[in-house]
């Protein structure tokens, strides 16, 4: 055994600490690749560019949606907010059925499928994808779509996914915010 082959598990373990301690926001990605439509939640969306408008996200190999995203040219994606948790939940439960008759949803004149309920969402078209072990990064370049109405205070609606759970930040009395855990039953759904 060689000493670069003993510092790997050391560094992927180190590697997966940090970023449960690294907050993120979190996206549901939806795509139809002419079947049916597919959908998954992210915590790893990024700007990239205002101009033209442009973001990245990586996909899991495990994700059972990954081939079918991949495979779509276009998708949807929703920045989601503290009010769609249920949705960021059901995107992220394996074999959940994401487009069930509760869940409310339509496809674009495009024919992409968008959640109705999610007020920020933009149509992408699939820039390119570099293939990584265990994973796809994918860049998309935004086409259409809408903020809603942005929120009075959109840090105190933000949904964020950190140290393997959801959270929400709080205004304290102090009127500062503070980030707070959502119940226990939310752990270890979604990684």
């Amino acid at each position: 055994m060689t000493a670069q082959s003993d510092t790997l598990p050391a560094l992927s373990q180190a590697f997966r600490d940090a970023f449960r301690c690294h907050p993120a926001g979190v996206a549901v990605i939806t795509a139809d690749p002419g079947d049916n439509p597919v959908a998954m939640t992210v915590s790893s969306l990024i700007s990239v560019s205002a101009d033209p408008p442009t973001v990245a996200f990586s996909l899991s190999a495990r994700s059972g949606a990954a081939a079918a995203v991949l495979a779509a040219e276009t998708m949807v994606i929703h920045l989601m907010r503290y009010g769609d948790l249920d949705l960021a939940l059901l995107g992220a439960t394996p074999g959940a059925d994401r487009f069930g008759g509760a869940v409310p949803w339509a496809r674009l004149p495009t024919g992409e499928p968008r959640y109705t309920n999610v007020a920020t969402w933009f149509r992408a078209r699939n820039t390119g994808t570099l293939a990584v072990p265990g994973a796809s990064v994918v860049t998309a370049e935004l086409l259409d779509g809408d903020c809603g109405t942005p929120p009075g205070a959109p840090e105190l609606e933000s949904l964020i996914y950190l140290d393997r759970r959801w959270h929400r930040l709080r205004e304290t009395a102090d009127g500062a915010a503070s980030l707070t855990p959502m119940d226990a039953d939310y752990r270890d759904v979604f990684r």
